[in-house]
């Protein structure tokens, strides 16, 4: 009996000896994963912290950012002389998207419908192929969500609508925050969202979009044709784009002078969109650590000689 007592008291023991190693081990690897996290989420705000004083610089030059717009920049982590991770850094132009906001106008809790910049949407719904009636829905429901009070447009969807959904919800009332918030409004299925969501921005305040039309590729045709209220077909709008100058143009009357400008009647507002340097910059990093990673992703305002962090976040942009 006392044989078999020691025996069962050292089995006991042993598991118990096991158990608490293993929770030592565990304990370890999560405070290495804890700190290897942490030590890459530091590295993105390096990132970030370098694209302020480098668009600062830029901008004390008078050198248009613009030039730097989607190219990715590597950086390459070395600790003790060990290649320990990777820094992928991408600094892409603001201004040459739709914001979405601006189909309001006014202040928080008394936004209302802004007719202009819900015509430049349809104009840019229309120019990525949506047929008129469906664009004119989607911009009314757009407008809906953001507005204040609750009247309904023709094709638009107030709290009434949002309710009787299981589970029911109601508008926002506010500015978008970002564009993935377009997925709760009526009529953004996945294949409109996906369609609209390279030419489109939600910037923290309801001004009509700003467009840098030197940083316009070819491929955001689109956003030209939206500045236009459709006076330019995205064809036309890209034959603008391939006869820019070189180096840009140096004055928005020379921009507006073109011959397929020139005629098209639009309103003063318009006028006062189209911008020659860049003051919206978006900020995507990636950061590989020790088997750790992080994102970030950042929406920055040049003023004057410095830029300003606007928006920070800890996902990717979708």
């Amino acid at each position: 009996m006392a044989l078999l007592s020691v025996l069962l008291l050292t089995a006991v023991m042993t598991v118990l000896a096991v158990a608490m190693l293993d929770d030592i081990r565990f304990g370890l690897r999560r405070t290495g994963n804890a700190h290897a996290i942490a030590q890459a989420q530091r590295y993105a705000l390096g990132s970030e912290a370098l694209a302020r004083q480098r668009l600062g610089e830029l901008q004390r030059g008078g050198v248009d950012a613009a030039q730097w717009n989607g190219k990715p920049l590597l950086f390459p982590i070395i600790e003790d002389g060990q290649s320990l991770g990777l820094v992928r850094a991408r600094l892409g132009d603001g201004s040459t998207c739709f914001n979405l906001n601006s189909v309001v106008t006014g202040a928080p809790e008394q936004w209302q419908r802004r007719e202009l910049g819900v015509s430049q949407y349809v104009a840019l719904l229309q120019a990525l192929g949506f047929a008129a009636a469906q664009a004119q829905a989607l911009a009314d429901t757009l407008a809906d969500w953001i507005d204040s009070d609750a009247q309904r447009a023709p094709l638009g969807a107030e709290d009434s609508t949002y309710a009787a959904l299981q589970p029911g919800y109601r508008t926002s009332g506010a500015l978008l925050a970002e564009p993935s918030e377009l997925r709760a409004i009526r009529g953004y299925d996945g294949a409109a969202y996906a369609r609209l969501r390279p030419y489109v921005c939600a910037l923290p305040s309801a001004e009509l979009s700003p467009v840098n039309v030197n940083a316009l590729d070819i491929d955001q045709a689109p956003v030209l044709s939206m500045l236009s209220l459709g006076r330019l077909t995205p064809a036309e709008a890209r034959r603008v784009i391939a006869a820019r100058p070189d180096g840009g143009w140096v004055d928005a009357t020379v921009f507006w002078a073109q011959p397929a400008l020139r005629d098209a009647e639009l309103p003063r507002e318009v006028y006062d969109q189209v911008q020659l340097r860049s003051r919206w910059f978006t900020l995507q990093t990636e950061v590989d650590y020790a088997g750790a990673q992080a994102v970030l992703s950042a929406l920055l305002r040049a003023e004057g000689d410095r830029a300003r962090l606007i928006v920070r976040r800890w996902t990717p942009d979708e």
